[in-house]
């Protein structure tokens, strides 16, 4: 039987207590190393931030790299109504398929791939979406895209899927390897999704409370 993970939707999560640190968030770009991506570029630049110290150490962790790989960055800060609007439209076409189910099951299979907004790590700038690619900017195979459609449980979405090639699989523990080193945790159904200082890097380590709550730019 497949292992299931704690989602992001679980009452566990959701019952981690808030402590901002007041860190502010900070433009990837500005710091000159990093490649991020346009893909989900937004016109004043939200997808670019993180909170000071998720960017510190997204820096150290790219330092622990092989030489001629580097990460390529492509989603950071989302704002709570973007969370709002894909979390709802998630739980709509969950709806459309499942007509029978309740809301409470409804809300928790959209937990699987969609953070719920009040606990969602993205929102609170603590969250980044990445892959690896070469210094030219070439993408290594990685098993999917990020942010690629989930194909169901244990799916090659989730991070240790085995229905992946090995090459992939390779890919994912140099990124995933270097991340955790940095102190970064993963979201296991999303091998893309990295976090530190939010309610699900505190459920995994331990750590008693998230350093970070939703955060609004200055």
């Amino acid at each position: 039987m497949a292992h299931t993970p704690v989602l992001m939707s679980d009452p566990v999560i959701s019952a981690v207590p808030v402590r901002d640190c007041g860190e502010p968030l900070v433009d990837l770009r500005s710091f000159g190393v990093f490649r991020v991506d346009a893909r989900l570029a937004d016109a004043v630049g939200h997808y670019a931030l993180l909170r000071s110290s998720v960017a510190e150490r997204l820096l150290a962790a790219q330092e622990l790299l092989e030489p001629g790989l580097t990460f390529l960055v492509v989603e950071g800060y989302r704002p709570p109504e973007l969370q709002e609007r894909y979390f709802q439209e998630s739980v709509d076409e969950l709806r459309a398929h499942h007509p029978d189910w309740p809301q409470s099951a409804l809300r928790r299979e959209a937990g699987r791939y969609i953070s719920p907004p009040e606990v969602a790590p993205h929102v609170s700038g603590a969250a980044v979406d990445l892959t690896l690619c070469t210094l030219s900017g070439g993408e290594l195979p990685m098993g999917t895209e990020v942010n690629a459609t989930p194909l169901g449980p244990d799916g090659p979405c989730y991070t240790a899927s085995r229905e992946i090639s090995g090459e992939a699989r390779r890919n994912r523990r140099t990124m995933g390897g270097a991340l955790a080193a940095a102190g970064l945790v993963n979201y296991p159904t999303e091998w893309w999704h990295w976090s530190y200082g939010d309610r699900y890097w505190a459920f995994l380590t331990g750590a008693g409370r998230a350093l970070y709550g939703p955060a609004r730019p200055d």
